[in-house]
């Protein structure tokens, strides 16, 4: 399968809540991907996450890492861009050890500045995240997400350019979140093309053979993004994203963040699969 699908987090049928329970339930359910997250905090040591890798690569489940939400790197406080970075770091160590190929964050937020100041500042702030990342030989991908708000920096195109501005870095794109910044835009066979054929277009196959997307149900509004919801409750059209990336032969992975989590994600691989027989 070109596309590895999985979860935002832990299956909530998993016996437990640890990471490790959440890896062994998604390969029951057939399932070959999953994103730890550390959104509210990177809580998991280093001895737990060799064993929590351990049980991955032997359950053949491709990981990837969620950072934390307090992040921004166009911060007017010093302290808080060094902490952001930090965060950055810390995810991206911890996520070596699990064996994890990217992790993802929000970048940053406008604060009253042009696209192009922010994408400067962003620019030079993960280059010394990734300088020093590279100096420990740590090759995890940082992968900033498109948001899902006009007050959030990160639209496909910013995004786009943070990645071929910043070597070891690739978007991660969130259809969703797309689809709730433009206030109901961007759904449609067309226009998922086009999204895929200008990241094509900007980043070659080092993308197409090894993307990452976010799709789940989302509610929206004039400001963006208001929540995620289940698919089956939302206007996006999944099956039409999914049909867009065959389209492309685009190799990579699908997290669903649903609030039915494993639910929507097989939902999203049998759709898949029935699209591609």
């Amino acid at each position: 399968m070109s596309i590895k699908f999985g979860t935002a987090g832990v299956p909530l049928s998993s016996k437990e809540a640890s990471t490790e329970a959440g890896i062994l339930r998604i390969r029951e359910l057939g399932m070959d991907a999953m994103e730890v997250e550390f959104v509210h905090g990177v809580r998991m040591k280093e001895d737990k996450a060799l064993k929590t890798g351990g049980t991955a690569k032997k359950e053949c489940v491709s990981l990837s890492c969620h950072a934390p939400y307090y992040i921004n790197l166009n911060s007017s406080e010093t302290e808080k861009v060094e902490a952001s970075k930090t965060r950055i770091i810390h995810t991206a160590r911890i996520a070596r050890i699990l064996g994890a190929g990217s992790i993802v964050f929000h970048p940053a937020f406008y604060s009253g500045d042009t696209s192009d100041t922010v994408l400067a500042r962003v620019v030079k702030e993960l280059s010394d995240v990734r300088q020093e990342l590279d100096q420990e030989g740590n090759q995890v991908i940082l992968r900033p997400e498109t948001t899902g708000k006009p007050s959030q920096f990160g639209d496909l195109g910013e995004t786009i350019k943070i990645a071929q501005e910043v070597p070891g870095v690739l978007p991660c794109i969130d259809f969703s979140h797309l689809h709730a910044r433009a206030n109901g835009q961007f759904n449609s066979y067309d226009e998922f093309c086009a999204i895929l054929e200008q990241t094509a277009e900007g980043l070659g196959e080092k993308w197409t053979s090894n993307a990452h997307f976010h799709i789940s149900g989302i509610e929206y509004g004039p400001k963006g993004e208001k929540r995620h919801l289940v698919l089956q409750e939302a206007d996006l059209k999944f099956r039409e994203i999914l049909k867009a990336c065959l389209s492309f032969g685009i190799q990579g992975t699908v997290i669903c963040e649903s609030p039915k989590l494993e639910e929507d994600a097989l939902i999203l691989q049998k759709a898949y699969l029935e699209l591609n027989s």
